[in-house]
């Protein structure tokens, strides 16, 4: 399923003629796009086909850094705000906690593009702000001044955006409105909130690198309730007694499963020492006592992942140092904070049982 939740999305059922004919007009639309691109001569590569893309929404205060600006938005209103914007739509904005994690998926678009020049199956980056038009030309600038290959914006003035979130397909969207990315959830699409990190660290320019938290993330969280509602022995003992039954799937697998198509493009032409995706699996789990469900699972699944580190119960923030992910998953906002406090970008995903137990956000 596009969101990565198969099966759980909340549309109405179209019937076959609506969902033929809207298929249709979309593949129009597309044709007349396609071909006003190939009218124009350009160095950039088009933006490929949703259907084929991987679509990975940000909002813009996911993408930029926009505190003073939500400080004037909160505290004078909407009309100051977007005059605020419009006098300074010429001063570049600063990157947000998403940023060099697009610079990232934008250096993998690019290796694909050399070794499969006419193939869409590459990341395509939307902004999905709730902002007004009038605030575009601003985002428009920094987008330029940075050098990113953002084509597709969607400024939904106020509005919800998960509706164009299901429209454009998406396969993650990370915001910094912890509220519409319940709401994603929800609908059923991958989606996190974004944390900006509390210290500066170099990331790779060369390599990709994703971090998950295992439960409640790639997996479902039924094993995390087990842990919440009887406690760590009977945990131990539910898992071993269930190894061979693979876990169900959460909400960021789909993602997962996308970056792990795209390494095998890269396998396949002898690139896999040199790949620009390495994904890595650090959970609070201990390997011995409940590791091998997780691995059996993934393996289940037809999925590798490149590192997977069970820290039985200790803090992620020493480790996540080492890896310098471009983004960190987690359901749980104490893994979310330790991570932040020694530089990690982290993305909560508001998931399963944990949240009962944590509404800091």
């Amino acid at each position: 399923a596009p969101g990565g939740m198969s099966g759980s999305g909340s549309e109405e059922p179209q019937s076959g003629q609506a969902a033929e004919d809207q298929q249709q007009e979309a593949e129009q639309d597309w044709a007349a796009a396609k071909a006003f691109y190939d009218n124009v001569v350009t160095q950039r590569a088009r933006p490929p086909k949703p259907q084929n893309a991987i679509t990975v929404a940000v909002s813009s205060r996911a993408l930029f850094n926009l505190v003073e600006e939500q400080k004037i938005y909160e505290e004078q209103g909407l009309e100051k705000y977007v005059e605020y914007q419009q006098n300074n739509e010429n001063v570049i904005l600063k990157p947000g906690p998403a940023f060099h994690f697009v610079k990232a998926l934008e250096h993998v678009n690019a290796r694909l593009l050399e070794l499969y020049p006419d193939d869409e199956e590459r990341f395509d980056i939307v902004l999905m702000t709730n902002n007004h038009a009038q605030v575009g030309v601003r985002l428009i600038n920094s987008i330029n001044h940075y050098g990113l290959t953002i084509e597709r914006f969607c400024m939904t003035g106020g509005e919800s955006p998960v509706g164009y979130l299901t429209a454009y397909l998406t396969n993650l969207y990370l915001s910094a409105d912890s509220d519409k990315v319940q709401e994603a959830i929800e609908a059923g699409i991958a989606s996190a909130t974004m944390f900006t990190a509390n210290k500066d660290v170099v990331y790779s320019d060369t390599q990709l690198r994703v971090a998950f938290d295992g439960d409640a993330v790639i997996f479902s969280d039924e094993s995390e309730q087990i842990f919440k509602e009887q406690g760590l022995d009977r945990f131990f003992e539910h898992e071993q007694l269930n190894e061979n039954k693979p876990l169900a799937q959460g909400p960021l697998k789909g993602f997962l499963e996308d970056l792990g198509k795209l390494q095998k493009k890269f396998y396949a032409k002898n690139e896999r020492l040199n790949c620009p995706i390495r994904t890595y699996l650090v959970t609070a789990r201990s390997a011995a006592s409940s590791g091998a469900r997780v691995l059996k699972t993934l393996r289940s699944w037809g999925l590798e992942i490149d590192e997977a580190l069970f820290l039985a119960g200790a803090p992620k923030g020493p480790v996540l140092v080492k890896i310098r992910p471009h983004i960190f998953f987690d359901d749980q906002m104490y893994h979310i904070e330790g991570a932040q406090q020694l530089g990690t970008t982290a993305a909560h995903v508001p998931y399963g049982i944990a949240q009962k137990y944590s509404k800091t956000t």
